[in-house]
């Protein structure tokens, strides 16, 4: 199917819902589908939520208020606190499941006070190649997908936003901060601020998709498989920065940056 296809069938879609709810982080896959909302709803039938939290960098939340400006969505920030929650911060392989079924049930809320019909999540078919336990609580509160049913993929997705003059049709993949830490690692707020503050750097250096692996005293690094070399010149630079943060060993990942690859160790 062709792109103009989809993207028929994504505004036939999301039209019949006749009003909604956008969960909004501020990347590439929730701004397409706010964007797509904003041309087929009224503005008084349409709702960008963006959940705030310490797993969540300062500088993407300034870049989602904008971004929601810019598109014109009437756009709503929440703190969601999952540091309080001892099933998030234990870690366990499921810990994504109990983030998401806590968000999308204050979303529900939300959507409920302000008479929307229903929740929108920017899940995509591009999704399904990973390990996903969040897909269980959005299914058991029946929250929608609508680029997924439409058949759209990460690269269905960057080429319509480039087309619409999103500024996000190239913007790095983002993920939770906790995605950095191994299952069974304790997730704390201190923890989060360190990672957060090695990916700055590194993303102030230039590498504009970039993953700090946590280890404990041990990170990974992963960027691009172009910039390898590039970060490599640099290593003595970022060894001294990254010792600073409290790691005692500084590794490259040669396999490069991957979508879930602490995922990879789990036997699905």
């Amino acid at each position: 199917m062709t792109i103009q296809k989809k993207l028929a069938s994504l505004k036939a879609i999301i039209s019949g819902y006749g009003s909604c709810l956008v969960a909004f982080s501020g990347g590439q896959d929730s701004a397409f589908l706010l964007k797509i909302c904003s041309m087929v709803l009224p503005k008084d039938k349409l709702l960008a939520v963006t959940a705030f939290s310490a797993a969540y960098p300062e500088i993407e939340l300034q870049k989602a208020k904008a971004l929601a400006e810019d598109i014109g969505a009437r756009h709503k920030v929440i703190k969601t606190r999952e540091l309080d929650n001892k099933n998030f911060i234990s870690n366990s392989v499921k810990r994504c499941y109990f983030c998401k079924k806590e968000l999308f049930t204050r979303l529900i809320s939300i959507a409920g006070r302000n008479k929307l019909r229903f929740v929108l999540d920017a899940g995509n078919i591009s999704d399904k190649n990973d390990y996903r336990p969040g897909n269980i609580a959005k299914r058991k509160l029946k929250i929608k997908s609508p680029l997924s049913e439409a058949g759209f993929n990460k690269v269905d997705i960057r080429k319509a936003s480039r087309s619409l003059g999103l500024v996000t049709w190239n913007k790095p993949s983002l993920a939770c901060l906790a995605s950095r830490v191994p299952y069974g690692t304790k997730i704390t707020a201190g923890l989060l601020k360190r990672i957060a503050g090695g990916e700055e750097y590194l993303t102030g250096l230039g590498f504009r998709q970039v993953r700090l692996r946590h280890y404990n005293g041990l990170c990974r690094i992963e960027v691009g498989k172009g910039d390898i070399r590039r970060l490599l010149n640099k290593r003595e630079a970022i060894t001294a920065r990254l010792k600073t943060l409290g790691y005692n060993y500084i590794t490259v990942d040669l396999e490069g940056y991957r979508t879930g690859s602490l995922n990879e160790v789990i036997n699905q």
